[in-house]
């Protein structure tokens, strides 16, 4: 396989620019991945399609302000986006500027924040924040909503809140699990009023979720790692669907691949750890039967995910089919439920 057999052409007014006006207002394409038959819903309508005794898995990262703007010492414009936080006061951060960027130079973020250029690690700078001592503190009060660059316009204060979901606990994502943001609190209610049982896992989503594929060769990209931790109890709800007969909805594609990551030796274990799980079609799925998810960039890693789920020729004109009736794509966008192919 490679890289071009996962394009496809997106009118740019179809990519959402705003969360719809309520979470839950979307619309849901459901693609039964075994028929290859898929049929227009409402984001809504997920509570009928979800079984008594089925788990439904989702993802409880928060979304940090990781996105900096400031100067360097030297004067020339920067933007600092923070991948991941270390402790004491240190970062790996993209720093987006018109020249290079020196080790050993001094940043001034927001004004007020100086950070030094420690080194380089991979893709990423190492930087330590000066006199700081608590960094999501710090990104809170001086960071901005890190909105993906489809998203055109500035982020505004409403996007701290929806871009985000309402179950988010666990601080260090850069990135939303965006399947995730169609549920409101009395959704989640109703679904445990159905008889679905609800439990979480952890994946910190970082900025490599956005990036393109860059190889034709498939077996030659090399993925992004993600920190992700499957509790026990999450282990636990899982074994009860099977022995009950039911099936597991993940939420999310960050979700699916933080169980397919937990599972990888055979059986669902407990733990954390990082992650560079590239699934693509003729993955063999171990746990998720069901999956929850928003639509996704051309050539990029989760459109070849979603393509090993709920098979190629499906995806394809699955989307063909969303684009033809006006989906809202992307993060802000509308929803698709896929039975596993």
């Amino acid at each position: 396989m490679r890289r071009d057999d996962f394009d496809y052409e997106l009118p740019q007014e179809l990519i959402a620019q705003f969360p719809p006006g309520g979470r839950g207002a979307s619309r849901l394409l459901h693609l039964d991945g075994r028929t290859g038959t898929f049929t227009d819903r409402q984001f809504r309508d997920i509570v009928e399609l979800v079984a008594p005794g089925d788990v439904m898995v989702l993802n409880d990262t928060r979304v940090i302000k990781a996105r900096l703007l400031g100067r360097k010492k030297t004067g020339g414009q920067v933007e600092v986006m923070v991948e991941r936080v270390l402790g004491g006061g240190e970062v790996l951060a993209q720093i987006g500027a018109n020249h290079p960027t020196r080790i050993g130079s001094t940043l001034v973020l927001a004004d007020t924040v100086e950070a030094t250029v420690l080194g380089r690690e991979g893709g990423f700078f190492h930087l330590r924040f000066e006199g700081c001592d608590d960094v999501l503190a710090l990104l809170e009060r001086h960071g901005h909503v890190p909105l993906p660059l489809y998203i055109t316009r500035a982020d505004r204060e409403s996007d701290a809140e929806r871009y985000q979901t309402v179950y988010a606990r666990a601080p260090g994502a850069v990135a939303a699990p965006t399947a995730g943001l169609h549920f409101d609190a009395a959704l989640l209610r109703e679904l445990r009023d159905h008889g679905v049982e609800l439990a979480y896992v952890t994946l910190h989503v970082g900025a490599g979720t956005f990036q393109p594929v860059r190889v034709q060769n498939l077996a030659e990209h090399e993925m992004h790692s993600e920190w992700y931790a499957v509790p026990a109890e999450t282990v636990q709800a899982v074994a009860r669907v099977r022995e009950r007969g039911g099936r597991v909805l993940a939420v999310g594609t960050t979700t699916l691949r933080a169980l397919e990551s937990a599972a990888a030796g055979g059986e669902l274990v407990a733990g954390r750890g990082e992650t560079r799980l590239f699934i693509l079609p003729g993955y063999c799925f171990r746990v998720v039967e069901r999956l929850l998810t928003n639509f996704h960039l051309p050539k990029s890693t989760l459109l070849l995910l979603v393509s090993a789920f709920g098979g190629m020729d499906n995806i394809r004109r699955a989307y063909r089919h969303a684009i033809e009736q006006r989906y809202r794509f992307y993060s802000y966008g509308d929803a698709m439920l896929i039975e596993r192919q």
